[in-house]
């Protein structure tokens, strides 16, 4: 095994507990019930199509490994992010609830709002968030799919790429200065002054809710995973990228009420600027990053890990990884040079790099167990989302 050329962090959750079952405050956040209405809601949206579990086999050998399977998310309904499942899905929620509380309409389907047959009372509404690219895109199809109007907040350094992308579903575009944890403050003042509704993918004490639903959007893809594996097989470890902590918590929650003890052994990878998660396992509870949360993996750069998603990290993520941005370029050119080519943005790459970066050091190679019989599985989060900075990187 070659020697890491990466800087790579290690720590282990000391309050993660694999013998702990899937309870009550557990299922408030995220449940299979939960899971099966977002999979009947979203399943009937125009376009859906379950994104391919593709088997790695080279990088499974190169890396010394089992197996490997990768979830690739670039195709979801050309959002190129699996984030398409979970703001959109969000903001129907606001939708239905809005019909339902002002203007006594109960029941109002998906099919219903695209039809046209509410028209005047959807576009009376507004729904806003901040965002580093992906989730903003899809809160911006969601609003322009179901006719309401749609506010996104982005921080200076959201590249002008990833605003157009946003712009380009009909949203309007706010820049705040300074960084992601920023522009989430700015939204929430803002949404509270002019009584607009917020759908954040992060939660903070008293708005958990909304980001509940996000990942419940979210939970889609596990569900999808679990039905693409081979008979019989399953991971030993699952590799999950964080920001906030949404994807990690939807993918790991979701294995563990269905798989209880046999879950895999959950391992989330982050941005060395950015790492909210390991901070907060060390700390035992929530920390905050201070200073620049500047990172290549830019729709990573969060500083608070999200309320909502701790409450079921905390017991069943087993392990953290910081890593360097070069460790996300590496693996972006090695996925655009596999076989099968996997195009996988900054962000999306998270999982690969940690799991490259790991079995490249020996003690963290070990303390993970990945020897020839782990069976990993990771996300491509996001495909191209920036395309220049894809191709500058992959050139």
């Amino acid at each position: 095994m070659s020697t890491n050329q990466f800087r790579i962090r290690h720590v282990t959750n000391a309050l993660a507990n694999r013998a702990a079952p899937y309870g009550e405050d557990e299922r408030a956040i995220l449940s299979l019930d939960a899971t099966e209405k977002a999979r009947t809601e979203i399943g009937s949206w125009p376009g859906y199509a379950p994104t391919p579990l593709l088997e790695m086999a080279d990088l499974a050998g190169e890396v010394g490994i089992g197996r490997l399977w990768l979830k690739d998310e670039a195709p979801r309904f050309g959002l190129k992010s699996f984030k398409a499942l979970g703001g959109a899905y969000a903001v129907l929620g606001v939708l239905q609830y809005v019909l339902a509380e002002e203007y006594g309409l109960a029941g109002v389907t998906s099919d219903e709002l695209r039809s046209g047959d509410f028209t005047d009372q959807v576009a009376a509404t507004t729904v806003c968030c901040a965002t580093d690219g992906n989730h903003g895109r899809s809160v911006a199809w969601g609003a322009q799919m179901f006719g309401c109007r749609c506010i996104i907040y982005l921080h200076e350094h959201v590249s002008q790429e990833r605003e157009d992308a946003i712009a380009a579903y009909g949203a309007e575009i706010k820049r705040v200065p300074g960084h992601y944890d920023d522009s989430v403050r700015a939204a929430a003042e803002d949404a509270a002054r002019e009584g607009w509704h917020v759908v954040s993918d992060t939660a903070w004490i008293g708005y958990e809710d909304m980001a509940a639903r996000v990942m419940q959007g979210y939970t889609v893809m596990t569900a999808e995973i679990i039905s693409q594996l081979p008979a019989g097989e399953r991971p030993t470890h699952v590799f999950l990228q964080a920001g906030v902590g949404g994807l990690a918590a939807a993918v790991a929650a979701h294995l563990w009420e269905a798989w209880g003890t046999e879950r895999p052994r959950t391992v989330i990878v982050e941005p060395e600027t950015a790492d909210c998660v390991y901070r907060t396992v060390e700390n035992g509870g929530p920390a905050t990053v201070p200073g620049d949360l500047d990172t290549f993996m830019a729709c990573l750069a969060a500083g608070e890990v999200s309320t909502a998603a701790w409450s079921l990290l905390k017991t069943c993520a087993d392990d953290v990884l910081a890593v360097e941005d070069d460790a996300a370029r590496r693996a972006m050119r090695k996925l655009a040079r596999t076989s099968p080519v996997i195009v996988a943005g900054e962000s999306g790459c998270a999982g690969i790099a940690g799991l490259l970066c790991a079995s490249a050091d020996e003690t963290i190679r070990s303390a993970l167990n990945l020897d020839p019989m782990a069976r990993i599985l990771c996300i491509n989060s996001e495909g191209d989302t920036d395309p220049a900075q894809y191709a500058a990187t992959v050139a």
